[in-house]
């Protein structure tokens, strides 16, 4: 977990010393999720590269951990964030106004600004509590994850398919990333989800601390939301990664993804990929998750929402797009 200690200390290095550079002429926030997963340290490495060099733009970066995906999403569509980063199927749904974002209806104002690491819903238990596979969890005591979060819609949605409801456990849990590991390791759930890049910190804890293992999410349901989804994707946690997991734990997954608002001037998100795209190698050693990062695929997997002005100028400047 060092490394996510390493850049939250270096973004709020940063920040502290931009604060007394000078006045700042435009202000953003990246919303994240919780510090112990992928965003909070992704939101931070971004803040660093844009911040280091303030004094050429006026523009001072800040991160927020937050809820999550759909937390983000609808805290930039209140104008109270400017940048946030989503799960790749939540960037559709809430551009389309689906799923749920049917009731607020569709933000047209979403814009995209590119890409992150892919992500993998994730479940583990307790090694004691008999749980191999997705469908072994009910009966179950199981954390659904945080409302807000991109992890629980995902978890909702499988429910969904499978018929499932919260009185299919035991006990359903609404624990915070921060809390659930503890919760695992003092028996107090079975097991809990988690949509997140890997290695994952939380997931590092959770089989360190006590016996735990990834488990299995495969089947029909699975499979049909696959083939139903563009956003989704079969993916592979690959064993050996966390203590107690030997073998390659098949699962699905989505694309962590950075969103703003059509408010959001031109220059500040011009800035923002510029900071990341010139600084490219700096950036994928923030965190073993962004290790693979391809430039060719950040600007455009799983991106529903249009591109904004702002990035769109920097990859045409690099010859991205035509």
């Amino acid at each position: 977990m060092n490394y996510i200690k390493t850049v939250a200390v270096s973004t709020a290095l940063a920040t502290t010393l931009s604060a007394g550079a000078g006045h700042a002429d435009e202000f953003i926030t990246i919303g994240t999720g919780g510090v112990t997963g992928a965003y909070y340290p992704a939101g931070g490495a971004i803040c660093r590269l844009v911040n280091q060099t303030r004094k050429e733009h006026g523009i001072r970066c800040s991160v927020e951990s937050t809820g999550g995906s759909i937390y983000n999403i609808n805290t930039i569509r209140e104008g109270e964030l400017q940048f946030g980063i989503a799960q790749s199927d939540w960037q559709y749904h809430a551009f389309n106004g689906s799923d749920q974002f049917q009731e607020a209806g569709a933000f047209e104002g979403l814009r995209a600004v590119l890409a992150l690491h892919p992500e993998a819903f994730t479940v583990v238990a307790r090694a004691d509590a008999g749980v191999t596979n997705f469908d072994d969890l009910e009966g179950k005591r199981v954390n659904l994850g945080p409302l807000g979060s991109g992890t629980r819609a995902n978890m909702d949605t499988l429910m969904a398919e499978k018929g499932w409801t919260t009185d299919s456990f035991a006990l359903a849990t609404e624990l915070k990333v921060t809390e659930q590991s503890a919760a695992l390791c003092d028996n107090q759930i079975d097991a809990f989800v988690m949509t997140t890049g890997h290695p994952a910190g939380s997931l590092s804890e959770a089989t360190t601390t006590c016996e735990a293992v990834m488990v299995e999410v495969a089947g029909d349901a699975v499979d049909a939301l696959v083939a139903e989804n563009s956003y989704y994707r079969t993916a592979t946690i690959p064993g050996g990664m966390y203590a107690g997991t030997h073998a390659d734990t098949a699962t699905f997954g989505v694309g962590a993804t950075l969103v703003t608002s059509a408010n959001v001037s031109d220059e500040a998100v011009y800035v923002l990929v510029k900071a990341i795209f010139d600084n490219i190698e700096e950036f994928r050693g923030f965190h073993p998750a962004f290790a693979t990062l391809k430039e060719d695929e950040m600007i455009s997997a799983g991106l529903s929402a249009p591109l904004h002005p702002g990035a769109e100028k920097y990859y045409r400047e690099r010859g991205w797009l035509e």
